[in-house]
């Protein structure tokens, strides 16, 4: 290991490096939920270990209730006393403040220990389970069951309750679409209650009921999700295969590509150029092939490697070497390719595709959270524990009418400036992820392609990013010019100003709101600036504010001017203001 340190001398060489040093195992992350003593006087944060506004969210108490009778029991008790309460996963791999329950007095209700199957009803394909299960336990449940949850995140360490919270999705234009909120048939919750019936009830929202369209995306301000109940399909094979090409016809292929097969998706590298379209459909359970996807991105990696990554773009940041982070994406790339991106076609070698496998096996990874062991020689890449991954994350969804449109002028942008992107395509491009229209109060309200986008975040929150602008033009256009729908559980602050206008059932959500919980116990200062409650924003105007998305800068204080970064228009899309150098 120190062999390949000492010979890291140039920034492709050492990403590529960093692809080879996956292990087996990796340190279990840590708890998200810090108290001083006992379950008292505690802090949350994300597995980031920090929030887009860098704040700390503290609260008076932590619980861990493990069954719905203790859960009804917690709420009750804060319910009686007034106190603010929010639900925490066990992972909280959510960047924005869902989880902070509102000042010192508060109290966090851990999901972790709701994990178990409740029921699973094979002849009706229906499947029962705790709001805490983690994803990948949810996958493979129903696959030990001859069942298959149709779509989810590629990321399974994510929570039942939490994908239910954010609107999570997989990627797909057919049948019912790609959100998993959409394949819930039943949902127990537990929200605040009058005296009279105990201060806490439990209610049994089934498919037929109206208020199952609001619970379904709730941002958690509803109360707290015990139970759910998905409606699944018998179990199917996956045959995926990955094709590159050039970016020149983007725009024009992507809503055909989308149509044409189930589970496409597209990952784009706008600064070497390329793209990468996902060939995934449906085949039936008796086709050959016993492949598994382990995403390299999500395996357990050596610390050596991640520091060594880390130290290598922050060097090129450092240096405003944009040319040297184009010139290390394209080896991180092509050796992604070749690597099939962590396809295999027995679960060990990947020898050629397509690679054909089972459902469960082929939709979602997260092997870096599975480990016996408690040692840091390996981990998650953004484990904020090590010097590795860190990052700011921009995902919005487009409709389909205007996606063309908006391809183009981000071309046009990157054209400008031809070397602006790469830090994007360093953290494997913007990966495109196709969205069916929702029936859910704040669900997608088009047929639309989800663009994630992954880049570069310094420690220092004062310090800008190189090419800064670009990004922030980018953002900027897909929200205001476009009418993007951010993610809720991703993005930075910016993106949430204004944005319940864009809902046209939000009168319908804050009817149930204010019925399941009438004095807001389950709502904190994050969430009603999200929801505009008395006209609040998530925007913070201060010094240095637009460099990680707290505000738009409107002067050149709010970027950073002793540095050469001034507020100016955007270059194609003239109405942003952005941080640019020069």
């Amino acid at each position: 290991m120190a062999d390949v340190k000492s010979r890291c001398t140039h920034a492709d060489l050492c990403f590529a490096a960093l692809l080879f040093l996956a292990a087996v195992q990796g340190s279990p992350p840590e708890d998200p939920i810090k108290c001083a003593s006992g379950e008292t006087n505690c802090t949350i944060t994300n597995s980031y270990a920090t929030f887009p506004d860098r704040s700390a969210c503290r609260a008076a108490r932590a619980v861990f209730p493990a069954s719905e009778e203790a859960l009804l029991a917690v709420v009750a008790d804060a319910a009686r006393t007034m106190t603010k309460m929010k639900a925490a996963t066990r992972y909280s791999h959510s960047i924005t403040k869902l989880s902070c329950p509102g000042g010192d007095h508060g109290l966090i209700i851990s999901t972790k220990n709701l994990n178990s199957v409740v029921r699973i009803n094979t002849t009706s394909l229906l499947l029962t389970v705790e709001s805490g299960m983690v994803l990948r336990d949810l996958l493979k449940a129903a696959g030990d069951a001859g069942l298959a949850l149709p779509h989810s995140p590629y990321w399974s360490g994510v929570t039942v309750g939490g994908m239910l919270g954010t609107g999570a999705h997989g990627s797909s234009l057919w049948g019912v679409g790609s959100a998993v909120h959409d394949y819930v048939v039943g949902v127990r919750i537990v929200t605040p209650a009058s005296a009279a019936e105990g201060y806490a009830v439990v209610r049994s929202i089934e498919a037929d009921h109206a208020d199952l369209e609001a619970v379904k995306v709730s941002l958690g301000v509803l109360g707290i999700i015990s139970q759910v109940t998905f409606r699944l399909q018998p179990l199917f094979k996956r045959s995926i295969e990955y094709e590159k090409r050039g970016d020149g016809d983007l725009a024009d292929a992507v809503v055909k590509f989308g149509k044409q097969y189930e589970f496409a998706d597209i990952t784009w590298y706008p600064g070497t150029g390329k793209a990468l379209y996902r060939k995934d459909s449906r085949v039936s359970s008796n086709d050959n092939g016993n492949g598994i996807f382990d995403f390299i991105g999500f395996r357990s990696t050596a610390t050596v490697g991640l520091a060594i990554d880390r130290s290598t773009e922050a060097g090129l940041e450092e240096f405003g070497n944009a040319a040297g982070k184009c010139a290390a994406a394209r080896v991180v790339n092509s050796v992604l390719f070749l690597a099939a991106y962590g396809l295999t076609n027995d679960g060990s070698l990947f020898t050629g595709y397509p690679v054909v496998g089972l459902q469960q096996r082929m939709q979602a990874s997260s092997s870096c959270l599975i480990s016996p062991e408690d040692s840091l020689i390996t981990s998650c890449p953004w484990d904020s524990r090590i010097k590795g991954k860190f990052f700011h994350q921009t995902t919005f969804s487009i409709a389909l009418s205007k996606v063309r449109a908006f391809i183009l002028e981000v071309q046009k942008l990157r054209d400008i400036y031809p070397d602006s992107l790469c830090s994007t395509d360093i953290n494997n491009g913007i990966l495109m992820r196709y969205v069916k229209a929702s029936t859910a109060f704040l669900g997608k309200d088009k047929d639309g392609v989800d663009f994630d986008i992954t880049y570069y975040r310094s420690h220092d929150p004062l310090k800008p990013r190189l090419y800064e602008d670009v990004l922030e033009e980018i953002e900027q256009m897909a929200l205001l010019k476009y009418g993007a729908l951010p993610h809720w559980g991703k993005n930075r602050n910016i993106a949430f100003d204004g944005v319940i206008g864009k809902y046209s059932k939000i009168g319908e959500f804050m009817r149930v709101k204010s019925y399941y919980d009438p004095f807001g116990l389950f709502s904190s200062e994050w969430t009603d600036q999200v929801l505009g409650v008395e006209g609040k924003k998530t925007s913070l105007v201060k010094k240095g504010c637009a460099l990680e998305g707290l505000c738009v800068c409107s002067e050149d204080s709010h970027c950073a001017p002793e540095m050469g970064y001034l507020c100016r228009p955007g270059k194609v899309f003239k109405d942003a203001r952005v941080c640019r150098n020069g």
